[in-house]
């Protein structure tokens, strides 16, 4: 069978899980596809679909929301949900199932993985989790890949499979939604240190809002911006900053920990 994963990777963290899953599935041949560079894709092609980002305020990022809107209604195809997260996922798992079946989407399973913290925010409050995944959340989703394994292999043997139950826990279950404008309060607008910047170019291409633009230094269209953080972890000269943060807290890929944990 086919399948094909659309991903939203901030940091990578993301991304390395979707990689590690790919490797372990045997029942279909995934596609990776990341949503940030491409268009929606054409699901008619592929016989299940998995979703994967990362916790974003305990619930879905803006930007997956809005491809969500883009994605022509679904006939029960059949699907799974995944996201990384720092400190708790919230929300994100059950708005992310909930979100794939209002769209058409059958939704199979889902998963929650504990990965560092990316939000510069969290890192300065010393809670980083640069140690997780650690070795149990490994074999959490280790288990959880041989479960969705077997429901692909129903579904290729033309079976129906039985649909596990979305968990998101109770801890989970506390965290209320924050509104997606408490980003954008945390970060503040961004500066760019001209004495630092060497006009690398690397801003505005991780930027998934097109907010960033060279001029020959950056410039940042605020009215647009989502609060991300993307710009600011990913300077390699620390020039992008804000009243609140400069050259602290950045996570710009996975470190080693979470490297070695999901090395394929």
């Amino acid at each position: 069978m086919k399948g094909i994963i659309c991903y939203y990777s901030g940091s990578g963290n993301t991304l390395l899980a979707c990689q590690y899953l790919k490797s372990k599935i045997k029942n279909v041949d995934f596609e990776l596809y990341d949503i940030v560079k491409n268009k929606v894709p054409d699901f008619s092609k592929y016989d299940v679909v998995g979703f994967a980002t990362f916790a974003d305020f305990g619930d879905i990022p803006q930007y997956f929301c809005s491809f969500f809107d883009k994605i022509p209604p679904q006939s029960n195809k059949n699907a799974f949900v995944f996201n990384t997260c720092g400190f708790l996922s919230g929300r994100t798992l059950q708005g992310f199932a909930d979100k794939a079946k209002t769209n058409g989407f059958n939704v199979l399973s889902g998963y929650s993985l504990h990965t560092p913290e990316s939000y510069p925010p969290m890192r300065n409050r010393r809670m980083p989790f640069d140690n997780s995944p650690k070795p149990k959340d490994i074999k959490k989703f280790n288990d959880f890949i041989s479960r969705l394994d077997i429901l692909l292999g129903t579904i290729k043997a033309g079976q129906t499979p039985e649909n596990e139950k979305i968990k998101i826990g109770f801890l989970n279950s506390l965290l209320p939604k924050m509104p997606r404008t408490k980003a954008k309060e945390d970060m503040g607008k961004q500066k760019t240190d001209e004495n630092l910047c060497i006009a690398c170019g690397t801003c505005e291409k991780v930027c998934p809002s097109g907010a960033v633009h060279l001029k020959p230094k950056p410039v940042f269209s605020h009215d647009i911006c989502c609060g991300c953080w993307a710009c600011y972890n990913h300077c390699p000269k620390q020039a992008i900053h804000t009243e609140k943060y400069k050259g602290t807290g950045q996570y710009p890929h996975p470190n080693d920990n979470v490297k070695q944990r999901l090395k394929v």
